[in-house]
């Protein structure tokens, strides 16, 4: 499994973004400078920010970007399929047949289950963490990232109980 580059460099540009001060928000120019990143690139990835409704664009010379929603309302796994795409989706085994039309796998395949169950573990977390919690103070940021991850892990760990008692 791999973090892409645009997944990464989208990631930072709406985080910036977030946490800029000025009301015209930050444009390519300054986007581009304080990423290390071409304003070409920087521009195809505001772009695909922007169709996607996580952020606006402001008018005028001083123009720039600013977010369209509230960061606490900016869920990052959206953020991230909208950058990337999820790591498994059910149409993958479609198109990732081999030489076959059909997958030789595909009534019993324990590696579809594999990444079916890692895709939803992924989103259950990522569904936890705001961009609010990426932009918080940073002394607080691994704090807050940490009480998620616990918090998730204990309310798992409380359902696997569950079903183990059922059965």
């Amino acid at each position: 499994m791999k973090i892409t580059a645009q997944e990464e460099y989208g990631l930072r540009i709406l985080i910036r973004i977030a946490s800029c001060k000025d009301a015209d928000g930050m444009s390519i120019p300054q986007l581009s400078e304080a990423e290390g990143l071409s304003s070409h690139y920087i521009a195809k990835l505001t772009r695909i920010l922007r169709i996607s409704g996580f952020i606006n664009s402001t008018p005028g010379n001083k123009g720039g970007y600013v977010l369209a929603q509230r960061p606490q309302e900016i869920i990052i796994n959206n953020v991230l399929k909208v950058l990337g795409g999820a790591l498994f989706d059910s149409s993958f085994c479609g198109t990732h047949a081999g030489a076959m039309k059909l997958c030789t796998n595909s009534v019993d395949c324990s590696a579809r289950s594999l990444w079916q169950m890692i895709q939803f573990t992924v989103d259950q977390l990522l569904d936890k963490i705001t961009l609010y919690d990426l932009v918080s103070a940073p002394k607080s940021q691994s704090n807050v990232l940490s009480d998620i991850l616990q918090g998730y892990l204990l309310s798992e760990g409380e359902r696997t109980k569950e079903i183990f008692k059922a059965n």
